[in-house]
């Protein structure tokens, strides 16, 4: 097995292993049509190019005999905090329980490592047994859950992270919005955008009562949000892609 970079001509290969890897993790409490929905949307070969291209962008793929049988797709986000997320890390459900998972997350670390990120994150859903086993097994402590909406069901998901800096901890930020209104931004908690992250930001400084988003490209609060939870901030044009629900394996 070898590990090299993805590139622009995986991209079908990549796209396989996915709808594949998804279907087996969660066939049985997902609708394979909203997966295969879901690789149309998440892998739209466009926008996985321009993945594959980012400078911030960590994208290794797994060959065995010439065909790509896993990937892992993360990047580091420039908060208080460097931190680096875990967007996908995939192994065809024919090359599993093989090590080839752990090869790729290994990879992934050392090269967030050496972007001197301060820890990694990634998220997996609690009915993927397999990659939240995956995650514990690998040192990634559980750092909480959440409830996120895939068509019109709802499902767990569970967050991981590995502190691999110094820092613990961060502030939030203190901001006035166009109206007036002071918000309190919390750093640690934020979506990838095209241009910058975007904050979660709260109305009172022990983050407790959520207000919405601040852009981290022009400082605005002014954001529209989908039904698809693509986010774009109207101000700059900052945009989000579709919110992706799973992390791993």
């Amino acid at each position: 097995m070898d590990l090299r970079p993805a590139t622009l001509d995986d991209i079908d290969a990549i796209r396989t292993v996915a709808r594949e890897s998804l279907i087996a993790s969660y066939g049985h409490a997902v609708d394979e049509s909203l997966l295969t929905e879901a690789v149309d949307e998440w892998y739209d070969p466009d926008e996985l190019g321009a993945d594959i291209g980012g400078d911030d962008t960590v994208f290794p793929v797994a060959v065995v005999e010439g065909t790509i049988v896993g990937f892992a797709e993360s990047y580091v986000v420039g908060r208080r905090e460097r931190v680096g997320e875990i967007d996908w890390l995939h192994v065809h459900p024919d090359h599993r329980e093989s090590g080839i998972g752990s090869e790729l997350l290994e990879r992934v670390e050392s090269e967030l490592r050496a972007a001197d990120v301060d820890r990694i994150e990634a998220r997996v859903l609690v009915d993927n047994e397999a990659g939240t086993a995956f995650y514990e097994r690998e040192g990634y402590d559980l750092d909480g859950e959440r409830a996120v909406e895939i068509g019109d069901e709802t499902f767990d998901e569970r967050e991981y992270r590995k502190q691999v800096g110094r820092l613990t901890g961060i502030s939030e930020g203190t901001y006035e919005t166009e109206d007036g209104e002071t918000v309190y931004v919390a750093f640690d908690e934020s979506d990838r955008g095209s241009l910058a992250p975007f904050y979660v930001a709260y109305v009172d400084a022990e983050l407790s009562r959520r207000y919405g988003y601040l852009c981290g490209n022009c400082e605005g609060t002014n954001i529209a949000i989908d039904t698809m939870d693509r986010m774009e901030c109207l101000d700059c044009g900052n945009r989000r892609k579709p919110a992706r629900w799973d992390a791993a394996y």
